[in-house]
């Protein structure tokens, strides 16, 4: 089984295990009675400049554990004080140790938009998402054939979440488009091999068509990577153990990013 396959299994065992603690009618049931509202998460990827999303991540299957005893509150405050445009919070569990209460945590703790980043496969994780008070959710092109994912892709547009739609070939692009995808995430990782390679979203980008979004994810690390993604039109960068691992998460979002205007104007 190829590590696809692995993820795909874990996020479908653990729908079941949580819908039978927590129905589906219950969750509708909180939406309905939640008057707060959602923070515009595309908007965000299109402000001036590039913007970065900084993703709070515990661990991976390639790095194991990232930054031992980092909380999400310290963390994503480091990323908005820095002038991050937006969140991204892991809640996979099996595979990268994240929760749902690390999303909750971050709604709490920030007012960035915020985007579920897991391997969505079933309705009842759009709705997960949304209580939890995500802003926008992740639908990976190869976790998903094409009826799911214009399926999930419409249901979550009626929820009015966002979502980033995650590719890494031209085959998936393809995909992609033909379920209307207005922002796009390359991922420069290979989900199977878990190899790492910036020229992924160099090579797509030719193919992406004008007005749509583009976010580059995975491999970028350096001021120098984030200019050259710049240079050929990606819109956003996301930005995960490269934070996690710095000593000051806040100044190195600042250095990636190189718009101290920005981040005062944020924080006046």
């Amino acid at each position: 089984m190829g590590m696809m396959e692995q993820f795909v299994s874990a996020a479908r065992e653990g729908v079941e295990r949580r819908r039978s603690e927590v129905p589906l009618e219950e969750l509708e049931g909180q939406i309905e009675h939640d008057e707060e509202g959602h923070r515009p998460f595309n908007e965000a990827l299109t402000r001036p400049g590039l913007s970065l999303i900084g993703e709070f991540k515990r661990r991976s299957p390639s790095a194991g554990e990232i930054r031992q005893g980092a909380t999400v509150e310290e963390i994503v405050k480091a990323y908005e004080e820095g002038g991050a445009a937006a969140l991204s919070i892991l809640t996979d569990e099996k595979h990268f140790g994240g929760s749902l209460e690390d999303l909750r945590a971050a709604r709490a703790a920030s007012e960035l938009p915020i985007l579920r980043k897991d391997f969505i496969v079933d309705p009842y994780q759009l709705y997960e998402a949304w209580v939890a008070g995500a802003d926008a959710v992740l639908l990976i092109v190869a976790a998903l054939d094409d009826e799911t994912l214009a399926s999930l892709h419409g249901e979550a547009r009626d929820l009015d979440l966002d979502c980033l739609i995650e590719i890494h070939s031209e085959d998936e692009l393809g995909r992609a488009l033909a379920a209307d995808a207005d922002v796009l995430g390359i991922n420069n990782r290979n989900l199977d091999d878990l190899s790492v390679d910036i020229a992924t979203t160099l090579e797509l980008m030719t193919d992406v068509p004008a007005g749509k979004t583009v976010v580059s994810e995975s491999g970028i690390s350096d001021r120098a990577t984030v200019e050259e993604l710049e240079e050929i039109g990606v819109d956003a960068v996301l930005v995960g153990e490269t934070l996690m691992r710095a000593e000051d998460p806040e100044s190195k979002v600042r250095e990636l990013t190189a718009d101290e205007e920005a981040t005062r104007e944020h924080l006046l």
